[in-house]
């Protein structure tokens, strides 16, 4: 219960503030900098470069799943390709420095190494797809309204019928847009979080082995479909990782069960809601399902041949 408490404090006050600082750093920078040329680059010739780009910007960013979104809605907000953005949403919290470094110690550089390298295709391969299926229209009207407006705005400075805004003008602007954000989800980010307390720390690893240690084939999408609910972050999980493989559970339904498990949770579901539409939701969730699934059902062929 103790720990529970502590959690829910520590993160409404977390998220928040990223929300606040994010949201406001970016519309700030946006109102002054010439975002339109990076979005057009990153839009073009640079889109394959994006990809790796946000997910390495998430895999140096130490954030649990629900600390990534006030970034997202930055992104997002700056007209940033949302394949290029979910690249990161999908890659932040699946790997930072700390957990490279635990990993390597707990468990040795060939699973680190395959941790990393899923991790990085997971995000690139989302970020892909998404923009493959014209995502972005699924997202909250008022995301895509600030995102017009956004444009609107960057066009008429380049063409000259805007003045440049000023360090009041600057303010202005990014304290309306961080206001308008922050009243549409901060609730949620509290309901979100209170969810994710109750739920800190559960994992019920003996029926894990109990149940999905013979390695069947359905074993990996349970697997990642149970794992998906959880809150924890990778620091977290990775004990846990260690106690499941030492208790038998197959190299690949161990991988998809802690991937899905850091990667998106009830909570952070209940937060995206506000920024995305049911439709980008559900697809975000059935490709994280498939592409865990995959790598859980590939590493658990390969598990003989790695270790």
């Amino acid at each position: 219960m103790g720990d529970s408490v502590e959690f829910f404090f520590y993160d409404t006050a977390k998220i928040l503030l990223l929300l606040v600082l994010m949201v406001y750093v970016i519309g700030w920078l946006r109102a002054a900098m010439h975002v339109e040329r990076v979005r057009g680059y990153l839009a073009g010739k640079g889109r394959g470069i994006g990809y790796v780009l946000g997910a390495g910007f998430g895999a140096v960013t130490p954030f649990c799943s629900c600390s990534s979104i006030p970034l997202f809605l930055g992104f997002t907000t700056a007209r940033i390709p949302l394949g290029i953005t979910m690249a990161f949403l999908i890659t932040s919290p699946l790997i930072n420095e700390i957990a490279v470094v635990l990993l390597w110690g707990l468990l040795g550089w060939k699973f680190t190494v395959i941790y990393v390298v899923v991790g990085m295709v997971a995000g690139i391969a989302g970020g892909i797809i998404m923009d493959a299926l014209r995502a972005e229209r699924w997202l909250q009207p008022f995301l895509l309204d600030a995102m017009k407006n956004a444009s609107a705005r960057a066009a008429a400075v380049e063409a000259g019928e805007a003045p440049k805004m000023g360090l009041m003008e600057r303010h202005v602007f990014a304290y309306a847009e961080t206001s308008n954000i922050f009243k549409k989800v901060w609730l949620w980010v509290v309901v979100g979080v209170g969810l994710g307390a109750a739920l800190h720390g559960f994992v019920p690893q003996e029926w894990f082995t109990e149940n999905l240690g013979a390695g069947q084939w359905w074993s990996v999408p349970a697997a990642v479909a149970i794992g998906i609910p959880l809150y924890t972050n990778v620091t977290g999980i990775i004990p846990i990782m260690e106690s499941l493989l030492l208790k038998g559970l197959p190299l690949g339904t161990t991988l998809a069960f802690c991937m899905s498990t850091v990667a998106v949770s009830l909570p952070e579901v209940l937060m995206l809601k506000q920024v995305m539409r049911w439709k980008l939701l559900a697809v975000f969730l059935g490709l994280l399902l498939a592409i865990f699934t995959l790598a859980g059902w590939l590493f658990n062929v390969l598990q003989v041949n790695i270790f």
